[in-house]
């Protein structure tokens, strides 16, 4: 084994970049599941069931099609060439440095603002049991908190990760045993199935038609958005080839059934157009079997889910702030490695950004209470950029192909059916793009998005120029 390959990777007068490689492949699973399975699923399902009503299930299953395709286009990657922040070094490499820059960006930006976002919903679910204690105090506990696990190692970080995936993986398991009691036995129901009636009554199976069905999807890529941190964490892993192919395989289809799992129970106990009104629909498929406490339950369970995405977000955007100051795209301090072998620089610059973005909501919060709307405009504005890494990857991987024809002849994890696989991905997240403009309720996301990237792409055409003049 070659010495940049050892399970240690020391750090030499304090000017090594090597990051780790001390995550196991269950942690980078767990990573993985952290990123996607959170509040998009625990508070985005009420918005995808409003648009589209049980139809919904085959919404995530589309796009869950969708993912495999992208993950398996990584993982093909991946397993020739592991490293950190792996799909931003494959769309400098393989479609122009540029697209590196943006996918770096990109990754940072959709990391703090879920960050933000996410610390904020921490708060809002300390106050159900404080409701004295002031945002500003538990928010600063927060960040601190999961500042001080990033800084410890990675595999604090990973340690700390699989416990908050963990809790809410097994929540969702026994929430789908559970569902599957009262609508096959009854269970709750004083013993009489409740069947599944609700899927296709109260207006039919597409009751919001086409256009419904399209619009649930942004919130679904949403949702599924955070999977290509397994190609981050190559860059951390003891065995990158053999982790990465286990991660993948298991992963998509892991996230594919808690996600419509979870999603048919709701539908199936609820009349989809009665959800709007019972609050959380997990809070109630708890109570509707005689739960005690369901409400506390699923509290902290949502608690555990905005702690792993902040957490999440501070590990991502920090490995791609790292990369972008090895790459000399942004200042040499940020790929300074502390002791432990992290980017301490880099995640204390995060989790600074994070916590000035949660203030920031604080303040005109108070200044305007209508602006609570601006923080649901700035979460969902990371929907586009959050597509960026998906995009890169898929163009990527089509000259991928071309230059490693010789290595690919016995690679054990070819994407299926390329190259029609790629297009038919890329094609189907344009016609989702195209939806959220035509939708009033994402419209103004998705043009952030967008003005986010071109000034992205403006600062690197205009870096490159001064390089140039130099």
């Amino acid at each position: 084994m070659g010495k940049n390959e050892r399970t240690q990777i020391h750090v030499h007068k304090k000017k090594s970049t090597e990051l780790n490689r001390s995550l196991t492949s269950g942690q980078m699973q767990m990573i993985a599941l952290g990123g996607t399975i959170g509040v998009g699923l625990f508070m985005g399902s009420t918005s995808t069931i409003k648009w589209t009503g049980p139809s919904v299930l085959l919404a995530y299953a589309f796009v869950g099609v969708l993912l495999y395709v992208v993950m398996r286009a990584l993982g093909e990657m991946i397993y020739l060439k592991p490293g950190t922040g792996s799909f931003a070094d494959y769309a400098s490499e393989y479609i122009h440095p540029a697209a590196g820059y943006l996918t770096k960006w990109s990754n940072i930006f959709q990391f703090i603002v879920v960050g933000i976002s996410e610390v904020i919903a921490v708060t809002e679910y300390l106050n159900y049991w404080w409701p004295n204690l002031p945002d500003w105090i538990s928010g600063l506990v927060v960040v601190i908190t999961l500042t001080l696990a990033n800084l410890a190692s990675a595999k604090a970080y990973g340690n700390l990760e699989f416990w908050f995936a963990m809790i809410k993986v097994v929540t969702i398991i026994f929430m789908i045993i559970i569902g599957l009691m009262v609508i096959l036995l009854g269970f709750g129901n004083h013993w009489h199935p409740l069947g599944f009636s609700n899927l296709w009554q109260h207006g039919g199976f597409f009751p919001g038609g086409v256009k419904g069905f399209f619009f649930s999807m942004s919130i679904i890529v949403g949702s599924y958005q955070g999977i290509e941190l397994l190609g981050i964490t190559a860059g951390e892993a003891a065995n990158p080839q053999k982790a990465i192919v286990s991660s993948i395989k298991d992963i998509v289809w892991r996230i594919l059934i808690f996600y419509i799992g979870a999603i048919f129970v709701i539908v199936t106990i609820y009349p989809w157009d009665q959800l709007a009104s019972v609050g959380s629909p997990f809070v109630e498929t708890f109570s509707k079997v005689g739960i005690a406490g369901a409400a506390g339950i699923i509290n902290f369970v949502v608690l555990t889910a905005a702690m792993s995405g902040a957490n999440s977000g501070i590990y991502s955007a920090s490995r791609m702030l790292f990369k972008l100051s090895i790459d000399k795209q942004a200042p040499k301090i940020f790929s300074r490695l502390s002791k432990h072998v992290v980017p301490n620089v880099a995640i204390l610059s995060i989790s600074a950004g994070i916590l000035f973005g949660f203030i920031l909501n604080m303040v005109l919060s108070m200044v305007n209470k209508s602006v609570e709307n601006l923080f649901v405009l700035v979460y969902s504005s990371s929907v586009l950029p959050g597509m960026v890494p998906w995009f890169v990857i898929l163009l990527s991987e089509l000259r991928f192909r071309k230059q490693n024809q010789a290595q690919l002849t016995d690679h054990p994890f070819k994407l299926p059916l390329y190259p029609l696989s790629n297009y038919f991905v890329m094609i189907s997240l344009l016609v989702i793009l195209a939806f959220m403009f035509i939708n009033p309720d994402t419209r103004v996301s998705v043009s952030i998005g967008v003005i986010f990237i071109l000034i992205v792409l403006l600062a690197y055409y205009l870096q490159e120029g001064r390089k140039s003049k130099a």
